[in-house]
C-alpha cells in the first residue's frame, strides 16, 4: 500500500504518460476530454488548450477526472478553472500537437489557455498483491491491504 507521497508521484508520472482528463464546470454541465500540458514547475495545476467559444472558457469552480493508461491510477481533482493567457505560458506549453488544433498558431485568434487549479484530489491506485489477483481470480474476499492505495489530498505536490 502507497503512502500519500508516492499516490502524489505517481499521479504525474501517469498524467505525463497519458495526459487525457475529462473536465467540467460544477454548474451542471457535462465533462469534455481534453489534452492536460503539464508544468513541473507549476504545482496543482492544469492548463489546456481549448478555443475561446469552448464551454469551459468561462470558468469557475470545475473537476477533473482522470484514469491512467493501464487503468490502475484514477483521480478525482477538484479546483477553479479560468483563462490564463500568459503568452510566456503559452510559448513553454506549445508543442506540434496543439498546433494541429490551432492553424493560426500562439497568435490564433480562437485560442485560449484554460489554467486549472487544484484545490482537493482523491486519487487512488490498484496496486493489487499477489494474493489480492490470486483471491479475485478464485471469487475470495480481497482485504483492503490486498487492494490498493487511496487519498484525499490538499495538494498534490509531491513533497
Amino acid at each position: 500500500m502507497a503512502d500519500n507521497a508516492q499516490l502524489k508521484k505517481d499521479l504525474w508520472a501517469k498524467m505525463a504518460d497519458s495526459p487525457f482528463a475529462m473536465v467540467g464546470l460544477t454548474d451542471g454541465g457535462h465533462s469534455i476530454p481534453l489534452t492536460a500540458q503539464l508544468d513541473e514547475d507549476q504545482v496543482d495545476t492544469l492548463f489546456f488548450f481549448v478555443g475561446k467559444d469552448n464551454r469551459l472558457a468561462k470558468g469557475g469552480p470545475a473537476m477533473a477526472q482522470f484514469v491512467s493508461k493501464g487503468h490502475d491510477y484514477f483521480a478525482c481533482m477538484a479546483g477553479n478553472a479560468r483563462i490564463d493567457n500568459d503568452f510566456a505560458q503559452i510559448e513553454k506549453l506549445w508543442n506540434p500537437q496543439v498546433e494541429a488544433w490551432f492553424p493560426g498558431g500562439k497568435n490564433d485568434p480562437n485560442l485560449a489557455l484554460l489554467r486549472f487549479d487544484i484545490d482537493s484530489a482523491e486519487l487512488w491506485e490498484t496496486d493489487m498483491s499477489v494474493t489480492g489477483k490470486l483471491k479475485m481470480l478464485f471469487g475470495g474476499t480481497i482485504k483492503s491491504s490486498e487492494s490498493g492505495s487511496h487519498a484525499v489530498v490538499g495538494t498534490t505536490a509531491e513533497s
